[in-house]
């Protein structure tokens, strides 16, 4: 009898077994509900403003206070709205986009550029220091940009960089975060017999990082890109401060001075969200032809 009850139980466990490890952790029906809802808020969060404005956009100023926020006005006027923005002021917006592109372009190509060798740097060179030089880049991370724009804007003063280009793209190519990332990512992916073996080869240290270190490090470059491209496009208390040109704004300057006007010229709303949705748009393609390197970027080396 004891025999033929265990039998069956023994059978069971190396059915079990043989089935492979339970993975249904995490995967029952309320955690399932409860994740997906929170991603659905998430994603209103983002995307309900940005619904927002193309709603804003489509519509003249009577309508956008007439009708309701969130749906389309009996009267499509987009074109038109865009059509405003494009030629106010002889073109005054397609100046400032230029400017935009300017800045966060070369600024974040530059950035990441300097952040991928210094994070190669700090992590394949043994040096006196190096974790001083390290933990001092990596301070500027807590320090905000606000609280540096003054002490900038005096010392670009007595340089004869303010109100140039010089004096937004200058401060644009410094990244602390870009440097981290770059070193952790370097530290993890980057194999020190790779580089020794160039070495022997005769390839010089900058060879060896144009080559070699470059190529290895290219998710985490288009990930500290993309982090840089965003953070100069939208940044405004910096032009703010060292501009008076209005030549020289980037659209988030530009956008704000046709704001201000809107109490005696009630027309501004209109080149105003007509602008937003355009200044959107080079973001919006650069999130989806990077996301795919952004999300290797910063899962690259958390599982083997």
């Amino acid at each position: 009898m004891t025999a033929t009850a265990t039998k069956p139980t023994t059978t069971a466990v190396r059915s079990k077994a043989s089935a492979g490890p339970d993975r249904s952790a995490g995967r029952r029906r309320s955690s399932t509900i409860i994740v997906t809802a929170l991603l659905v808020v998430v994603a209103l969060y983002f995307l309900i403003p940005v619904y927002w404005v193309f709603v804003a956009s489509t519509k003249s100023t009577a309508d956008l206070f007439s009708t309701n926020g969130f749906w389309f006005a009996p009267t499509f006027s987009l074109w038109e709205n865009i059509a405003r923005v494009v030629s106010y002021d002889n073109g005054i917006f397609g100046r400032w986009f230029l400017n935009s592109a300017i800045y966060a372009g070369i600024g974040a190509l530059l950035a990441t550029y300097f952040a991928a060798a210094g994070g190669y740097a700090l992590a394949k060179y043994q040096f006196r220091g190096r974790n001083l030089v390290f933990g001092t880049i990596l301070g500027g991370v807590l320090v905000p940009g606000t609280a540096t724009a003054l002490p900038l804007f005096l010392l670009f003063s007595q340089m004869g960089l303010a109100n140039t280009y010089w004096s937004v793209l200058l401060p644009s190519l410094v990244s602390p975060f870009g440097l981290f990332l770059c070193r952790i990512y370097a530290q993890a992916t980057v194999d020190t017999s790779l580089i020794e073996a160039a070495r022997i080869d005769g390839a010089g240290e900058l060879r060896i990082f144009h080559t070699i270190g470059l190529k290895v490090l290219t998710p985490a470059l288009v990930t500290v890109f993309l982090f840089q491209l965003v953070g100069i496009w939208n940044n405004y208390f910096l032009p703010l401060v060292m501009l008076s040109d209005s030549e020289l704004y980037p659209i988030t300057l530009g956008l704000n001075n046709w704001l201000s006007q809107v109490d005696r010229l009630p027309e501004f709303y209109e080149l105003t969200t007509g602008g937003v949705l355009l200044s959107i748009i080079p973001l919006s393609i650069a999130m989806v032809v990077l996301q795919r390197f952004w999300r290797g970027g910063l899962t690259e080396g958390a599982v083997k």
